[in-house]
C-alpha cells in the first residue's frame, strides 16, 4: 500500500517552512520514490515516532556534512566541526520543529497525532528497518539535496 500524497504533503510543506525559519529559504522538492533506507555514506538520522491517528516514523536523514552545516545555522553561525552532544541536540530539535508543525497541518485536516521525542543515529552503513514502506522525499536547497523525509506511516484504522 503506497500512502496517499495527501498524508505526504504536510511533511514537505512543515520542513520547507522549518528550514525558512532557519534563514535556509529556497528548498524545492525533488522527486519522492520508495527508499530501501540504506545509508552508506557518513549520514545523520533523526527518527520520530508518530502515534495516534497515524501511526510509524518519520526520518529526517541527511550527509554528515549537511548534519554538521544545519546545526550550525542552528546554534546561530557557531562552528561545528564535529556532531558532538549539543550539535545532536540542536538536530534533534530540527527533527522537533518539523514534526511538531507537520501535526499542526495534520489538525487542520481532522488527523490528530503525537510524536515521540527524536533518537538520532550517525555514522556509515546504517540500515533503517520499519513496518511500512519508505516514501523519501528530497528536499533541496541550491540545487542539491539538503536532507530526505522519509515517511513510514500508515492512518490507523
Amino acid at each position: 500500500m503506497t500512502l496517499d500524497i495527501k498524508y505526504v504533503n504536510p511533511f514537505i510543506k512543515a520542513t520547507i517552512t522549518v528550514l525558512e525559519l532557519l534563514g535556509m529559504a529556497g528548498g524545492t522538492v525533488g522527486k519522492p520514490a520508495l527508499s530501501d533506507m540504506k545509508f552508506p555514506d557518513p549520514s545523520f538520522l533523526i527518527q520520530v515516532g508518530v502515534v495516534g491517528g497515524m501511526k510509524g516514523q518519520v526520518i529526517v536523514g541527511m550527509s554528515e556534512a549537511k548534519a554538521k552545516s544545519t546545526a550550525s545555522t542552528m546554534m546561530m553561525g557557531m562552528p561545528v566541526d564535529n556532531l558532538d552532544e549539543m550539535a545532536c541536540s540542536a538536530l534533534g530539535e530540527l527533527g522537533n520543529m518539523i514534526m511538531g508543525n507537520a501535526s499542526t497541518i495534520f489538525s487542520t485536516m481532522n488527523i490528530v497525532f503525537d510524536i515521540t521525542p527524536p533518537i538520532s543515529m550517525k555514522g556509515a552503513g546504517l540500515k533503517v528497518q520499519a513496518d511500512t514502506a519508505a516514501i523519501k522525499v528530497p528536499i533541496m536547497l541550491n540545487g542539491e539535496e539538503h536532507l530526505g523525509i522519509y515517511i513510514c506511516i500508515k492512518e490507523t484504522e
